[in-house]
């Protein structure tokens, strides 16, 4: 809405011209859904708290968790309203792009509101029921691929691009490419939520990940620098940089709440969300391999679980003393603190790593 207003004031005044510029919406988008979440944050603790939207902790899990219980939960509604409205205002809402990551991200927050709705306001510790759950995740999921394969028009857009390896290039077709984003829409929305179970643990690395994805946004929708680095040219995917911005602000702006001790949890809302967020675009930027490695503590955080589970089924055995993961390290004797730090260095590494492909091929 602001661009549309800077781009009409541009014809008198020339100074407004500069608001085309999507590096300048890209810094102002985090700043916007920084500031919004920081103002609006405190008001919301204490509605949340008010009405007793309070977490409910495992009783079978590390006893040092029991002291989080009743702390206030479905905080990750702030970010999506953050999200939503600097996109909003700083974004290209011209662009088909912008408004599908908006549906995907707002899609799987309400999916992640009414299994945290369920659990929380109605007593129900089961939510909502897996299967409907990933039933309505696939049929958005589903429908972003669909819409990704009939869209596109250029071969770049449906190809398979392996990191480092300059001509690594796979041509997908309807099937595979629908599949795989799919797979990474859906498998990321869940490793995320799979990951918020630390004060803070999930939502910086998200922050991270996503700054790193509004870089590969941004020099996919550039016709020089994406040929300059190798990497396929994107008609329009730059405007996913204000939005990445947007979630990274957004994010910033949570964890000040969130870290240890945390005075809101974001809950599904916000994991299930944030997650096939950073899915949708990597599909669009083509990046899905590079978001792999990048989200490598939510990819291990969903394989741990994945093992346990057919362990335990398999063999009556379990691999891990808990999952995912994380649950497993407190068990061995690490603080929560130590566990959440360090899988911010993992995660920080990784990314470099990740944005290293840029060039390294």
């Amino acid at each position: 809405m602001l661009l549309a207003l800077a781009q009409w004031l541009a014809q008198d005044v020339r100074f407004f011209s500069v608001f085309n510029y999507i590096t300048l919406r890209t810094v102002l988008a985090a700043m916007t859904a920084l500031a919004i979440s920081f103002v609006v944050g405190p008001a919301m603790i204490r509605k949340l708290t008010a009405y007793k939207i309070g977490q409910s902790v495992r009783s079978d899990g590390p006893q040092t968790h029991l002291v989080k219980a009743g702390t206030p939960t479905m905080g990750g509604a702030l970010i999506l309203v953050s999200i939503a409205i600097t996109t909003l205002l700083w974004g290209d809402l011209s662009n088909h792009y912008v408004w599908l990551v908006l549906f995907t991200t707002l899609g799987f927050g309400v999916i992640g509101w009414v299994d945290d709705y369920r659990k929380v306001v109605h007593r129900n510790p089961k939510g909502l029921s897996a299967r409907a759950k990933m039933g309505w995740q696939s049929i958005i999921a589903l429908i972003v691929g669909v819409y990704l394969w009939n869209t596109a028009t250029l071969p770049a857009q449906t190809e398979l691009i392996v990191p480092f390896f300059k001509f690594w290039v796979f041509p997908l077709p309807a099937f595979l490419f629908i599949v795989l984003a799919y797979l990474v829409i859906v498998g990321t929305s869940n490793a995320v939520n799979l990951t918020d179970g630390l004060d803070g643990l999930a939502i910086l690395p998200t922050v991270m990940v996503s700054s790193a994805l509004a870089i590969f946004a941004y020099v996919a929708g550039n016709a020089v620098f994406s040929k300059y680095l190798g990497i396929p040219y994107i008609p329009g995917a730059g405007e996913l940089a204000v939005f990445c911005s947007a979630l990274a602000g957004a994010g910033l702006a949570f964890l000040w709440f969130n870290a240890y001790p945390a005075e809101v949890f974001m809950g599904d809302v916000g994991a299930l969300a944030l997650g096939a967020a950073l899915g949708v675009v990597a599909v669009i930027v083509r990046q899905e391999l590079v978001l792999f490695i990048m989200g490598g503590v939510f990819v291990v955080e969903a394989v741990s679980v994945m093992i346990q589970v057919a362990s335990f089924k398999l063999t009556g055995k379990r691999v891990f003393r808990m999952a995912p993961l994380h649950h497993h390290y407190e068990l061995k004797g690490w603080k929560e603190t130590q566990v959440v730090v360090r899988f911010w260095i993992i995660t920080m590494l990784l990314v470099l790593i990740g944005l290293a492909t840029l060039k390294l091929r």
